[in-house]
């Protein structure tokens, strides 16, 4: 028989996407046992169209950030797997179904999670396509087992958390990463191209770029804490290196005129760090709206390190930023 499968929901004011989240879920053709939406003290009209579907609410009076959320639906639910959905996210109407079958097939994997469509849940123009294309990109070219899962689209036997804990809630950031890291020394992770979803992703620049800041802050803590390998990484460290060196030798210019060119080589070492996404791009969009996501590409990559570099001064001076450092067990409970 297959098991029973409970979907949880956290959400943190979803009402633009939470209706279109839910119909989907229900639309399954494998139908959840129970659906649970963990409400983290949203100020819009999340909880009310919470209360349109027949779903089990958990409100809670204080945000505490996804990680809380999703400890709170995994101790309501009772299903043997868990089925994790985020609010702006619309699952394919087989993603339950090949979750399962995936972890049937596979009895050492307890957890299965998939990739983000290229169609967004709602078109918001050329921010939000670079942002569908890319996460696309860095999550196909990685399916197989791999050593991270990102829980915006996850199912995972009830037993994992039984054995490692539950996520840690001193992380409003990379919690799925630190989480993950606990997981793969005992089980075996899977991600699949045919788990699917529609995601309603980021659509303005800015906001884009501040939330990639404040998230970055939390790469070095957890980097120091990860055990064994790193696991899965959305950018080629070529890049990553590529827009370091543009940061370290930017002064020079005003030096000399001449030194400008290292600059000026590092942005050419960027745009060439990652030939197969610039090459899916063109052939998804054209070059025109190439030369847009290898712009924009940069700027996010100008927010993660210099994100990263205040997270590991962070790390350095406040005991309390970053992982728990008892972290163990326990950890999460």
């Amino acid at each position: 028989m297959q098991p029973q499968v409970s979907v949880v929901i956290p959400a943190y004011n979803s009402a633009r996407t939470l209706a279109a989240c839910l119909a989907a879920v229900y639309a399954q053709s494998h139908p959840p046992a129970e659906v649970i939406v963990a409400d983290d003290a949203s100020t819009d009209a999340t909880r009310e169209i919470a209360g349109e579907f027949p779903v089990r609410l958990l409100t809670t009076p204080v945000n505490r950030g996804p990680a809380a959320a999703r400890n709170r639906g995994i101790r309501a639910s009772t299903g043997e797997v868990v089925f994790f959905v985020d609010a702006d996210c619309a699952p394919s109407s087989t993603a339950i179904a090949t979750a399962l079958r995936i972890l049937a097939q596979t009895p050492d994997v307890a957890c299965v999670h998939g990739i983000y469509l290229t169609e967004p849940l709602y078109d918001d123009g050329p921010v939000e396509a670079y942002r569908l294309l890319h996460a696309h990109h860095w999550r196909a070219r990685n399916t197989g087992r791999v050593r991270t899962a990102i829980f915006a689209l996850c199912a995972v036997r009830r037993t994992v958390f039984d054995d490692i804990g539950l996520f840690d809630e001193n992380l409003r950031a990379s919690e799925d990463v630190e989480l993950s890291d606990r997981m793969v020394q005992r089980y075996g992770i899977w991600l699949s191209a045919e788990l699917t979803c529609r995601h309603d992703d980021d659509s303005r620049l800015w906001p884009m770029l501040r939330k990639q800041f404040g998230r970055s802050q939390l790469l070095v803590p957890v980097a120091v804490r990860e055990r064994g390998p790193a696991g899965l990484r959305a950018n080629r460290p070529g890049g990553v290196l590529a827009t370091a060196a543009f940061l370290a030798t930017l002064p020079l210019a005003l030096l000399s005129p001449v030194l400008l060119a290292l600059p000026v080589a590092a942005l050419i070492w960027f745009a060439a760090a990652d030939a197969p996404l610039a090459g899916f791009v063109r052939r998804q969009r054209g070059t025109a709206f190439l030369a847009f996501f290898l712009a924009v590409h940069f700027l996010v990559h100008l927010s993660i390190v210099t994100g990263a570099a205040v997270g590991g001064l962070r790390f350095l001076l406040d005991r309390d930023f970053g992982p728990s450092r008892t972290l163990g067990v326990e950890a999460g409970r």
